[in-house]
């Protein structure tokens, strides 16, 4: 939930752009107005104290940020890989492989090379074995409980009035499935678009918002193709 700016942060903004504390839009009481108006006059802690009064939804309606955090997403970064983002947002993905394989590959991994120097082989080849197994089922049942709980949420929505003329389709044939790597590139595109847009949990948007190395002289004209490309799709 969001909170208002301190009287002591509003002024600190204020004084920093020499502007009277009558001021509008005023910081406090219209915290996104004022980005939009002075996001590239003030230095990064100062933006920062925006952070409880916004939330990262909300700051996609800043253009300056909006592109940062495109330029963010080009960069490939670890938390929006394929691997991770299974893992951190397990409801959104559709596969059908049993959750956790990856995990329990990377356990095993680590006890062979890293646990010990790899000294022992047999006690560390078993160890290996025995941590991959149990991070594998911890991750099973974590994606399981994520996608049951959506499964719920969505179940508990109001159902929509349906055609008559969709009796019909019953007994029509199901869709072909959609293959593995076309599946993941869609979830790759929702996950990056669900970022863009504030809309993933467990993410820090904070790192991105408000760092300006995420700039660029390019920013718009990223930003225009970006959307450009969504409004053709």
């Amino acid at each position: 939930m969001s909170v208002l700016l301190t009287d002591t942060a509003a002024s600190s903004i204020l004084s920093y752009l020499a502007l009277p504390l009558t001021y509008e839009p005023n910081p406090s009481a219209e915290p996104l107005d004022f980005l939009k108006k002075h996001f590239r006059e003030l230095p990064t802690h100062l933006l920062k104290l925006f952070s409880t009064s916004t939330s990262p939804r909300e700051r996609t309606t800043v253009p300056a940020i909006r592109n940062r955090r495109l330029k963010y997403a080009d960069t490939r970064p670890s938390e929006l890989s394929l691997v991770n983002a299974k893992s951190t947002w397990p409801a959104l993905w559709e596969g059908y492989e049993r959750p956790g394989v990856e995990q329990n590959q990377e356990e095993r991994e680590w006890a062979e090379k890293k646990f010990l120097g790899g000294d022992t082989k047999q006690h560390v080849g078993r160890l290996g074995a025995l941590l991959g197994d149990f991070e594998e089922e911890r991750e099973f049942v974590r994606v399981r409980t994520a996608r049951r709980e959506r499964a719920e949420y969505i179940e508990s929505l109001p159902e929509e009035d349906e055609d008559s003329d969709e009796d019909g389709d019953e007994d029509a044939p199901p869709p072909p499935e959609i293959p593995l790597v076309e599946r993941e590139m869609m979830f790759l595109r929702v996950i990056r678009e669900r970022f863009i847009y504030g809309h993933l949990e467990s993410i820090d948007y904070d790192l991105v918002d408000w760092d300006e190395r995420w700039d660029g002289d390019s920013d718009r004209d990223a930003e225009e193709r970006w959307f450009d490309d969504e409004e053709e799709d």
